[in-house]
């Protein structure tokens, strides 16, 4: 039963991101792509592979993972309409926090780190998409 709430609430995750993103735009943004984004080889980029792409997967689709404990999770991908709704302060929530099978990392990552975090998955992985 508890696992049933892993599936929201690791959307909520799409782990990790931020501040600001929205009020920063150009117009080329809405035309980049993960290989001409300016977080396309960051320091976001490398964190999202150390600490997130073994449940989000690298394209960030998630999907299904059997973690070491043998726990399965359905882990939401960060592409789909419904996490681009959540907000920045939803992500940095669930980021910070975790819960529903997401690890908190607020004792792992500062504030800043997770708000890069959640700008490097609005811009590489949901194409510059703003929450509605």
């Amino acid at each position: 039963m508890h696992r049933l709430k892993i599936f929201p609430v690791t959307a909520l995750t799409a782990f990790l991101i931020g501040c600001g993103s929205a009020g920063n735009k150009t117009a080329n943004d809405s035309r980049r792509t993960p290989a001409t984004s300016p977080v396309a080889n960051s320091k976001e980029r490398q964190l999202f592979a150390k600490d997130c792409i073994v449940c989000h997967q690298a394209n960030g689709e998630g999907g299904p993972v059997k973690l070491e404990d043998g726990t399965k999770l359905k882990v939401p991908s960060l592409k789909a309409d419904r996490t681009i709704r959540h907000s920045d302060k939803d992500y940095f929530s669930q980021i910070s926090k975790g819960g529903d099978g997401m690890p908190a990392f607020k004792e792992k990552l500062s504030e800043d780190e997770i708000n890069n975090l959640i700008r490097f998955i609005r811009q590489d992985l949901q194409g510059n998409a703003t929450a509605k």
